[in-house]
């Protein structure tokens, strides 16, 4: 009797995670499998893949300058963008953390541009980036300082895309700060208090080392999330001009897509991962050096 409802159980919980197996297996594992074959051929996705062997890798070191241009944009890029959105959710964390009157509402303007799809974020900043009209310029107008043509200057572009991902952005990291913050017992403030700790030492030797558990987590899921940049590129700037915004993602969206190269694509997708991968772990790797746990 009890290897039957034994054997009863086992049955009804296969039938329970079978689903999401199935689903795991259709939709991660073939598609990262197919993904590995593609990259070692030749195929247009009209015609059958012809096999290539690592001739995508070898095209991609060797031949291909825009590999090599669109990883320095990517890391322009990254680099900007993760320091600006944690140094400026940082800030913001500090002030969301004070109890002041409408202290919700502040929380929830910068909060609600991550919920908003890029493409429509992407539509908005192309309107008020406009030189002639654009509402950015009108104000530095009335400063008497002239706007510089955002979308169109080699020097501007990318400065103007990355301003636009941060603001979309920089509400996911004051969430993770003010909970970390909030996380800090209000006795250490206290004793440093106490000891004649001034705001600024107190956030320096107490606030701040306690805040590099959230501090080491933002900087890896903004670091990845700024590899996979897209939707703000592809409807501000489509790469532009002259390249100067072209991010490795696009470019694996325009060689997949607009020059029919899917093998290609898949081979600078596996690089990307790759790229991901090492940085990640080298994060890991110095997270002893600067992250404090308390302990």
């Amino acid at each position: 009797m009890a290897a039957q409802v034994a054997s009863r159980r086992t049955v009804v919980g296969w039938l329970f995670i079978g689903p999401v197996i199935a689903g795991v297996v259709a939709f991660q594992f073939v598609p990262v499998v197919v993904s590995v074959y593609a990259s070692l051929t030749d195929w247009s996705g009209l015609s059958a893949p012809r096999f290539a062997g690592i001739a995508n890798y070898l095209e991609l070191f060797t031949k291909d300058p825009l590999f090599y241009l669109t990883l320095r944009n990517t890391a322009v890029f990254t680099l900007g963008s993760v320091v600006l959105s944690v140094g400026f959710g940082l800030v913001l964390a500090l002030l969301g953390n004070e109890k002041l009157p409408g202290i919700g509402i502040f929380k929830a303007a910068f909060f609600a541009p991550v919920v908003t799809n890029s493409v429509a974020v992407g539509f908005v900043w192309f309107w008020l980036y406009q030189p002639e009209n654009g509402l950015i310029n009108g104000f530095l107008a009335q400063a008497n300082i002239e706007g510089p043509t955002w979308l169109t200057s080699n020097s501007w572009a990318m400065i103007a895309v990355i301003i636009v991902a941060v603001w979309q952005g920089v509400g996911y990291p004051m969430l993770i700060l003010l909970a970390g913050l909030q996380s800090i017992p209000d006795s250490l403030h206290e004793a440093a208090r106490i000891d004649g700790a001034s705001a600024w030492s107190r956030f320096w030797r107490v606030t701040l080392p306690l805040l590099t558990p959230s501090l080491f987590f933002l900087t890896i899921m903004q670091f990845i999330t700024s590899f996979q940049i897209f939707g703000i590129i592809f409807v501000m700037t489509h790469g532009g001009p002259a390249n100067a915004t072209n991010v490795y993602i696009y470019q694996v969206y325009q060689s997949a897509f607009s020059f029919g190269r899917l093998g290609y694509a898949a081979a600078m997708g596996w690089i990307l991962f790759v790229i991901v991968g090492l940085v990640t772990f080298l994060q890991w790797r110095l997270e002893k050096r600067w992250v404090f746990y308390g302990e």
